[in-house]
């Protein structure tokens, strides 16, 4: 009899980007059909925290089945919404410019003085936390502090309904999340995602990145739409090209014997892979993030199955021995 294939455990790092996380979820549907893949570890920002949740909730009640249930039905929900991550609901590129002109001028405490949330009712309806506390998977949830400007990481003891809306809080359209006394934003800012907690938490040290915003985008954008859209990419991956430029900074002093045995023993080397879903996106512009009809999440989520189905064949045989399709010192330490 064929003994069964080893067990490879991987942590997930997933990025926000509004409706474009349906690509998330179809990423996450594929990885979860993969019986020798264990994802122990899970750290997600905005949209990433919503599909990071969906998971675990239907993951701890009733395995790989439930975990593609809740997902869908998530996803099916932010649909039938018509808003959620994606405020603006279907309107269109036309009603997003509008929008965004709106919000220079007023802020949500005047827009949405009720401060009315659609993803709210979703989150409640949809996520069990119960059995997300109850598990055993290492998930972590970024965001914002806004007095403090520093990143706060949730774990899953304290995740509710709340942390996942500081995580996926955008300012211009919502109210500040209180949490425990702090006011909180989307975690895009400061930790999208965050990489520091599956490194001292003793999650799986191959970390598997699905990337939503493009790192590169060829051409100077010269229209101001184009301007915008540029500078929420660079600024909402500013921190993970942050964290990533501190690990290959570690890895590279390891590898050129430049640190004592002493203080190596004190550093966790992680394998890092790559899912670049913002290669894939590149050509759906920003305001097609906030587009939550079914065909386009359901695009999208097939889009993302394709890119986990090419990483399972062409890399994935990678983890538990090294970094994959992603150099680490080449693109973010340049030395």
């Amino acid at each position: 009899m064929a003994k069964p294939p080893k067990r490879r455990s991987l942590s997930l790092a997933l990025q926000g980007g509004g409706s474009h996380g349906a690509y998330t979820w179809g990423v996450l549907d594929r990885l979860t059909e993969e019986p020798d893949i264990d994802l122990a570890g899970i750290s997600a920002t905005s949209a990433g925290a919503v599909n990071a949740v969906a998971w675990a909730s239907g993951f701890a009640k009733d395995g790989a089945d439930g975990a593609k249930a809740s997902l869908e039905s998530v996803w099916r929900s932010v649909s039938r919404s018509g808003s959620g991550m994606a405020p603006f609901g279907t309107w269109g590129a036309m009603a997003f410019a509008y929008a965004s002109a709106l919000q220079s001028l007023a802020s949500p405490y005047d827009l949405n003085p009720f401060n009315l949330n659609p993803l709210r009712q979703i989150i409640e309806a949809e996520i069990d936390f119960e059995a997300i506390h109850a598990s055993g998977i290492k998930l972590f949830l970024s965001a914002t502090n806004v007095e403090s400007g520093r990143v706060k990481v949730f774990d899953r003891t304290m995740i509710t309904a709340d942390t996942v809306l500081a995580s996926a809080c955008l300012p211009q359209v919502f109210q500040a999340v209180e949490v425990d006394g702090g006011h909180y934003w989307d975690g895009g800012y400061m930790g999208n995602p965050s990489l520091f907690p599956l490194i001292y938490s003793g999650a799986p040290r191959d970390v598997l990145l699905v990337m939503l915003n493009p790192l590169a985008r060829p051409g100077v954008p010269r229209r101001a739409g184009e301007i915008s859209e540029r500078i929420n990419e660079i600024s909402f991956n500013a921190s993970l090209i942050g964290e990533l430029r501190a690990i290959a900074f570690v890895q590279h002093l390891i590898d050129d014997g430049m640190l004592k045995e002493a203080v190596i023993k004190k550093y966790r080397r992680l394998n890092i892979h790559a899912i670049r879903g913002g290669k894939d996106l590149l050509a759906f512009d920003l305001s097609s993030k906030y587009d939550t009809s079914w065909d386009f999440l359901t695009k999208l989520r097939d889009l993302g199955r394709a890119a986990a189905e090419a990483w399972l064949k062409d890399d994935s045989h990678y983890v538990g021995t090294k970094t994959s399709n992603i150099d680490l010192r080449k693109e973010f330490l340049d030395i």
